[in-house]
């Protein structure tokens, strides 16, 4: 089946921020992200309405303010002529990046006696243990609501790349940490499996793929530790590496 028309929705693990080239600076939407690279792929056009900092919220029905900018509800963008439609989204539902970004500050204001205070206060909080119903709730609202705007498309959940290898603790992280977050990791890319089930929806599993690509190994396809919106997020390798997987799965089915 040949696919014309591409939808992109989700947060920041789809738009891409920090890979150039940028097409929306305040959404952190990168012309490389894993739509735009599927959709070249297809020769397809393509609607890319991910916007970093989304929620399953903000993409089903709540619009989501960025700075001056005013996103309405991503699912409101669906084209009734849409017949692929991807979708990364619920890390920021269980504060999976802001924990990560908090305790990497929190160790590094930690290291010089003067910002060691902020440091401590930082790294106070817990990592979240935080039920996945909302996400596994929302992931499945929001493939229905696209499949009542687009009837005819495929609707394929898309996971989140590893951030903690298994083995490797990632800079600048203790291990109690590391495993801390990489558990929370993993609830949240378990929510993909039980919204792809419960919906029939389709699945990528980035995190299954990119099991040995994660911070500080020799081939990374995140990012590590660094003072931009591109910390711990995919790099261009990453999202080449899911466009790729994305391309083989819809050549086979």
């Amino acid at each position: 089946m040949p696919y014309r028309h591409v939808v992109a929705l989700g947060s920041s693990f789809a738009a891409g921020p920090g890979i150039p080239p940028v097409v929306d600076r305040v959404a952190g939407r990168s012309g490389h992200n894993y739509a735009h690279l599927v959709a070249e792929g297809l020769g397809a056009r393509l609607t890319d309405l991910t916007v970093s900092g989304a929620t399953t919220a903000t993409i089903l029905e709540t619009p989501q303010r960025v700075a001056r900018t005013t996103y309405p509800p991503q699912v409101s963008g669906v084209p009734a002529d849409a017949d692929l439609v991807t979708l990364t989204a619920g890390g920021n539902d269980l504060g999976y990046l802001a924990s990560v970004l908090r305790l990497a500050w929190a160790n590094r204001f930690r290291r010089h006696w003067w910002t060691r205070p902020l440091g401590n206060r930082l790294a106070r909080g817990p990592v979240p243990v935080l039920d996945t119903d909302v996400v596994v709730d929302g992931l499945g609202a929001i493939v229905e609501a696209v499949r009542a705007r687009a009837p005819e498309a495929r609707v394929v959940l898309v996971d989140y790349l590893t951030i903690f290898d298994e083995k490797i603790t990632a800079e600048p992280f203790d291990q109690a940490q590391h495993r801390a977050l990489r558990a929370l990791g993993r609830r949240v890319n378990g929510a993909f499996v039980l919204a792809a089930q419960n919906t029939g929806a389709d699945l990528i599993q980035a995190s299954v793929l990119s099991a040995a690509h994660g911070v500080g190994t020799p081939e990374e396809w995140v990012n590590g530790f660094r003072r931009s919106s591109a910390a711990f997020h995919p790099n261009a390798a990453g999202m080449r590496a899911i466009a790729d997987e994305l391309l083989l799965t819809l050549a086979a089915t």
